[in-house]
């Protein structure tokens, strides 16, 4: 059976281009849960076949798709439908929490997990003296097994007793030692990958991202926590609530 069994044929009485109305068969089918977070959509040329198009309309209808952010194209792996997860900018929690609030199972690839002595740039940020022990966590972060961000942490030495005491999340580790984060500063901004990040994150090279910067700060004032992080732009809704004085 082909998709087009699945979710119905294209509206034949429609005056849009086809490629339109393909379009809006593939966002009703995901918006219905049809097409769930994950779920890999066939290749140009069955969609072709199944919905009599051409595979020009098809690869239109799907450039749409992912320009909006309802589909991702994954490297060697074909076109995926996305799952966007929202985040709550303005509430500070960890990336563990977050995907485990939205019934997601988080995980991580660890790139670098170190100590030494703190650069003239993190004890800037940190207000650290020269000389300083800080601890350096660089990760990929996973959601139910798909790479959604990368993230470079630097955590001041008195932060945590030692490496070890970090497993899959860092947070949790702050927390056992007394020492996590209760307000933060961000700073967002729009990027697009350089190829490495492409690579990590098995998005094309030149992909929109998110560039996050924050530091982490506990309740006496000082800095514990500079992170760095690049979010997957095809993945990620930043969500803030405003309210007026």
């Amino acid at each position: 059976m082909g998709l087009a069994d699945e979710i119905g044929e294209l509206d034949s009485a429609g005056r849009a281009p086809l490629y339109l109305r393909l379009q809006d068969a593939l966002r009703g089918a995901i918006d219905r849960g049809q097409l769930k977070a994950q779920d890999a959509i066939p290749a140009e040329r069955e969609l072709a076949q199944d919905f009599k198009v051409s595979r020009i309309t098809v690869r239109k209808a799907i450039e749409g798709l992912v320009s909006e952010g309802m589909l991702i194209r994954r490297q060697g792996a074909g076109t995926f439908v996305s799952g966007r997860v929202e985040k709550q900018f303005a509430k500070l929690t960890s990336f563990s929490e977050d995907m485990v609030a939205r019934g997601r199972a988080p995980s991580s690839k660890w790139l670098l997990k170190a100590e030494g002595a703190v650069t003239p740039d993190e004890a800037l940020t940190l207000g650290l003296s020269p000389g300083t022990p800080v601890y350096r966590f660089h990760r990929i972060r996973f959601a139910d097994d798909s790479p959604m961000a990368l993230e470079q942490s630097t955590i001041a030495g008195y932060g945590l007793p030692s490496l070890a005491t970090v497993d899959t999340s860092l947070y949790t580790a702050l927390g056992a030692a007394g020492n996590r984060p209760v307000r933060a500063l961000q700073r967002l901004r729009a990027i697009l990958f350089n190829k490495e990040q492409a690579t990590l994150l098995q998005v094309e090279p030149g992909a929109p991202g998110l560039f996050i910067e924050r530091r982490g700060f506990l309740e006496d004032g000082r800095t514990v926590e500079m992170t760095h992080s690049w979010y997957r732009g095809d993945t990620y809704d930043f969500v803030a609530e405003l309210n007026a004085l």
